[in-house]
């Protein structure tokens, strides 16, 4: 990658002062890495500028951009903060140094087990970076990308440890920000450096398959495009090939029986609005027989990271077994890119604007509530509180879950939070005050977790006050500092704080004469 063709892929998206901006970044960042090699000998400018390419096809805002070419600068080169904010302005600045920050966090790394997310001192400095702006991880991501599309330059030793912590902590924050492509690179690339052997066996696995299935699988989606002609949807199709590390994950839960595995080729429809996928949904299951128990629709009710999108399986006259997802343009760029496709060019420059904006989380759209929570979490840490590691793992790094409130406002939780954490996620008085639970129109225990897709119903009384117990019947930092404010605010932690001094007290004094008698 040259300046110059970084330009060119740059201009059609960005008005002529911001490509002008990114010019300057680039003869700024080539002057302050000037003399620096990459593993490969290529010169190190290389690097920056392929992760500012990445940006740009992602459709990021400028900033990012400008941020991209820069975030080697401060942490590689004699280039201070000072001089990147006296040049580009304080929000580039502010991006540089986050991502310099994750950086940081990253460099005691000795091995995987005393890095992320085991070690707290590590992941809280990631936190603070990333809790003021979601950009930062978002050109972290960028950068991880390139980095593992180069690991053939690094020892093996360096290309195991690199590809592990991006299979353990990237892909999962990937997926988190509901960039299914860039985790499905991560992966991709991760897995071939881990296991080797059986990469390149699933791969030609996959090969021999696919000979067989496609002309096939061509034979029905021209069936497939004909019949949505005449219904007059407009639509585009395209196939989609399962992933290896996909494939990986699945046969460890068939036994590693290639035939129990449906969807190694899907057909995607891709269509304007989210009718035309309900009645493409109807054609389909005219003309082929559905399998029943595989119809999933994550348009009504989306997966935790905002995915949405219709998926079938069914059975042709052939008996050729063939899965379907259907969407809109804007459900699928969504599913590409994610939080990402959030950031067009001009727009929504950062989560914390985004939070401003909209209010509270409950305000938020569902899958960008945990940006909320993760930024209370990382004041929090900021401020000095001692936030215990596996709270820290069930907020930020659990599998998240959806429930619904009976008006249909949909709340993010990680999986396994209680009633309680939903109460005191719609509001803090709400929780203050329940009284009993309702799910899905039933009694719910408190201690009993919820399940995504629930309905949750907050029973209230005035009366109602938060108790003690209830401290080991939430899971979630945002509730439990709730809690913990209200018991202290009406004396009831000091209370039996100061009940447990006097039981320990007394149990001394009774030791002591006990120790004295003997003696």
């Amino acid at each position: 990658m040259k300046k110059r063709e970084l330009l060119d892929y740059a201009t059609p998206h960005y008005e002529e002062n911001e490509v002008l901006e990114i010019a300057h970044a680039i003869d700024f960042a080539s002057k302050a890495h000037t003399g620096q090699k990459r593993k490969s000998g290529e010169p190190y400018i290389i690097h920056p500028l392929n992760v500012a390419h990445i940006l740009v096809e992602w459709g990021m805002d400028v900033d990012t951009i400008l941020a991209g070419v820069l975030h080697d600068t401060v942490e590689d080169t004699t280039a201070t903060l000072e001089e990147i904010e006296n040049l580009f302005g304080r929000d580039v600045a502010f991006l540089v140094d986050g991502v310099t920050k994750v950086s940081q966090a990253r460099a005691g790394m000795r091995n995987l087990e005393s890095y992320l997310p085991q070690t707290k001192d590590n992941l809280s400095k990631l936190l603070i970076a990333v809790g003021q702006d979601v950009r930062v991880i978002i050109i972290k991501l960028a950068d991880r990308l390139h980095n593992l599309s180069t690991l053939q330059h690094m020892s093996p030793e360096k290309q195991v440890k690199i590809a592990r912590e991006s299979l353990d902590v990237f892909a999962p924050m990937a997926d988190r920000l509901g960039m299914g492509r860039v985790r499905m690179q991560i992966e991709e690339l991760a897995f071939s450096y881990l296991d080797p052997t059986e990469f390149q066996h699933l791969q030609n696995l996959m090969k021999k398959r696919l000979g067989k299935s496609t002309r096939k699988l061509g034979i029905v989606r021209h069936e497939v495009e004909e019949e949505l002609k005449k219904h007059h949807v407009h639509f585009d199709v395209n196939g989609r090939v399962k992933s290896i590390y996909s494939l990986h994950k699945k046969l460890s839960k068939v036994d590693g029986n290639i035939d129990d595995i449906y969807d190694l080729m899907a057909l995607r429809v891709v269509v304007e609005n989210k009718e035309d996928c309900y009645r493409v949904l109807g054609v389909l299951h005219s003309m082929y027989q559905p399998m029943i128990s595989r119809i999933k629709d994550y348009i009504a009710i989306p997966k935790p990271n905002g995915y949405q999108s219709l998926h079938t399986t069914v059975i042709t006259p052939n008996k050729q077994i063939v899965e379907f997802q259907i969407r809109t343009y804007g459900m699928h760029d969504y599913a590409e890119r994610g939080l990402a496709a959030s950031f067009h060019y001009h727009e929504q420059k950062s989560s914390k604007d985004y939070t401003r904006k909209k209010g509270a989380s409950a305000s938020l759209p569902a899958q960008l509530q945990w940006i909320t929570q993760l930024q209370e979490i990382a004041a929090r840490l900021r401020s000095g509180d001692d936030i215990p590691q596996d709270q820290l793992n069930i907020d930020l790094f659990g599998r998240r879950i959806f429930v619904y409130s009976p008006k249909g406002d949909i709340y993010n939780l990680p999986e396994g939070a209680l009633p309680l954490d939903f109460a005191y996620m719609v509001h803090t008085d709400i929780g203050k005050h329940a009284y009993g639970f309702r799910v899905n129109g039933s009694i719910h225990a408190f201690d009993k977790p919820l399940n995504n897709g629930d309905v949750v119903e907050v029973v209230g009384r005035k009366l109602s006050q938060p108790k003690q117990a209830w401290l080991d019947l939430v899971i979630t930092a945002h509730a439990r500092d709730k809690l913990r404010s209200q018991l202290k605010k009406s004396g009831t932690i000091e209370t039996i704080s100061g009940a447990a001094a006097i039981i320990r007290d007394k149990a001394k004094r009774k030791s002591s004469k006990k120790n004295k008698t003997t003696s």
